[in-house]
C-alpha cells in the first residue's frame, strides 16, 4: 500500500518526494544544503550527475511504501525510464531545514 505524499511525516522529505514525482529539478536542488552528498548502493556518487541521470532525465518517480525514523527513512518503489521499477530504501539527513545527505539502494 502506497503512502500518500501529503502524509509523509518529515516536511523536507515530503518536499523532496514531491519534487521528484513532479520532475521538478529546480525545487529539488533548492532543498539541498550547501555541500550535500549522496550514496547509491553504498558508494558515494556525484550528486548533480546522479540526480540528472537517475531521476530527472529518466523520469524518476517514488511510490512510498513505508516510513520510519520520523519520516527520514523510506522504502519506496522507485521507477525510472532506465531501470524500470525497483524496491528501494532511502535515508535522509536533514540539517537546518535542508537535505544534507541521502543514501539510497535496493531494498
Amino acid at each position: 500500500m502506497t503512502i500518500a505524499i501529503a502524509k509523509l511525516s518529515d516536511p523536507v522529505v515530503r518536499a523532496v518526494v514531491t519534487a521528484i514525482n513532479a520532475g521538478d529539478r529546480e525545487a529539488f536542488v533548492g532543498l539541498l544544503a550547501d555541500g550535500a552528498t549522496m550514496s547509491d548502493d553504498g558508494s558515494d556518487r556525484n550528486l548533480a550527475d546522479w540526480i540528472d541521470r537517475e531521476i530527472f532525465t529518466a523520469h524518476g518517480r517514488m511510490d512510498v511504501q513505508t516510513e520510519s525514523d520520523g519520516g527520514r527513512a523510506l522504502v519506496a518503489n522507485f521507477t525510472n525510464d532506465t531501470w524500470g521499477e525497483m524496491r528501494t530504501a532511502w535515508r535522509f539527513a536533514v540539517d537546518g531545514g535542508k537535505l544534507s545527505r541521502f543514501e539510497t539502494g535496493q531494498a
